[in-house]
């Protein structure tokens, strides 16, 4: 009786996409401090020098990881008003930074950005220049969503908690050590409105937002550009 041959395992074939898809769950896990070529060679069984086939370098990493993320986020409809859209997008845009940490410090080259990312930033011009913003509005306003946005999420990375049960922990450790006469309006802040039931930190994102959209309607509707 012949005996049978023992098949060889089967190995999935390398390429860019696949290989920006496996240091971003890297990425994901330990920031891009914690991504090296090494060990995302190992997450995919192979040599490290194996991935330069297929990217220059890191740089070229990490701007194929953010063309990746911007291909995440919603781009805005064109069947929706400026402000709907630019508020979808803005709503979206902040979830995948959050789902990916290491995103919000990170930015593409500007030399050699990737089709996701030229895609998302044409069409969020053209919703602005074609809800009525002039060319300089339009500037003034993509700069200002953005950096609210990368801000705010900046900012929530920062602090010490991340669910309203922790929130409440940590106000109320908070207030049993501050001295309330002489921080009478944090004191007052802390009680009356952080251990409100239901309170979470991550909901002003959409009032701050709704603020700036509300003030760029009134700009739009006033600039005399």
């Amino acid at each position: 009786m012949r005996a049978q041959r023992k098949e060889a395992p089967t190995r999935v074939r390398l390429n860019r996409e696949r290989v920006i898809a496996a240091a971003i769950v890297l990425a994901d896990k330990g920031g891009l401090d914690g991504l090296t070529m090494r060990r995302l060679g190992e997450d995919l069984g192979v040599e490290a020098m194996s991935l330069y086939n297929h990217v220059a370098n890191k740089d070229d990493l990490v701007n194929g990881m953010v063309d990746a993320i911007f291909g995440e986020i919603e781009l805005p409809s064109h069947s929706d008003d400026w402000k709907t859209a630019i508020r979808k997008r803005s709503i979206s845009f902040r979830a995948v930074l959050a789902e990916h940490p290491w995103a919000s410090s990170a930015r593409d080259s500007g030399v050699n950005p990737g089709p996701s990312t030229l895609r998302h930033h044409d069409r969020v011009i053209g919703t602005f220049r074609n809800g009525g913003f002039s060319l300089p509005m339009t500037a003034h306003a993509f700069s200002a969503i953005d950096s609210y946005i990368y801000g705010f999420v900046l900012q929530e990375k920062s602090l010490p908690f991340t669910t309203p049960e922790e929130t409440e922990a940590m106000a109320h450790l908070m207030l049993a050590q501050l001295p309330t006469k002489e921080y009478p309006y944090l004191a007052e802040l802390t009680a009356d409105h952080v251990l409100k039931p239901g309170y979470f930190y991550g909901d002003e994102f959409l009032f701050g937002l709704d603020i700036l959209l509300d003030g760029l309607e009134q700009k739009r509707e006033h600039s005399g550009d």
